[in-house]
């Protein structure tokens, strides 16, 4: 069965939102049990538990994170999810420092539109520069 673009959309604007709440499970939630997520060709973080401790971490260290969905494509059980994600680095040991920065994510989706392969990017010196300088 096929998957509407709009249904997609749908989902995208749900999980920017659960992005913004700061909630790890909530993001976590759009992956399927068994899902794999890549950034920058790092190591994949498997498995929907594992994506949400992974999804803490990073919400620790930006408590007022907000993400905006800049873009959507979508082909089939693909998209590509690209985003703009600002915050400040003010959890335990942060700079105090603003950043913000551009990515991206590929997904390959399951028919009941959970992530099950998510591998994106973003500038990594870019975003290092940042934390130590801010914007």
């Amino acid at each position: 069965m096929a998957i509407e673009p709009a249904d997609v959309r749908n989902m995208a604007e749900r999980y920017t939102q659960a992005w913004c709440s700061g909630s790890a499970s909530a993001v976590a939630s759009f992956f399927t049990e068994g899902a794999s997520s890549v950034v920058n060709d790092g190591k994949p973080v498997v498995g929907r538990d594992a994506i949400e401790q992974d999804m803490q971490a990073f919400f620790n260290d930006f408590p007022d994170l907000r993400l905006t969905m800049d873009d959507l494509r979508v082909g089939g059980h693909q998209a590509i999810f690209l985003w703009t994600l600002e915050g400040t680095n003010s959890g335990p040991g942060g700079t105090g420092n603003v950043v913000k920065i551009e990515g991206w994510q590929n997904w390959a989706l399951s028919q009941d539109l959970l992530i099950s392969n998510a591998n994106g990017g973003f500038d990594a010196v870019e975003y290092e520069r940042q934390i130590r300088e801010g914007i």
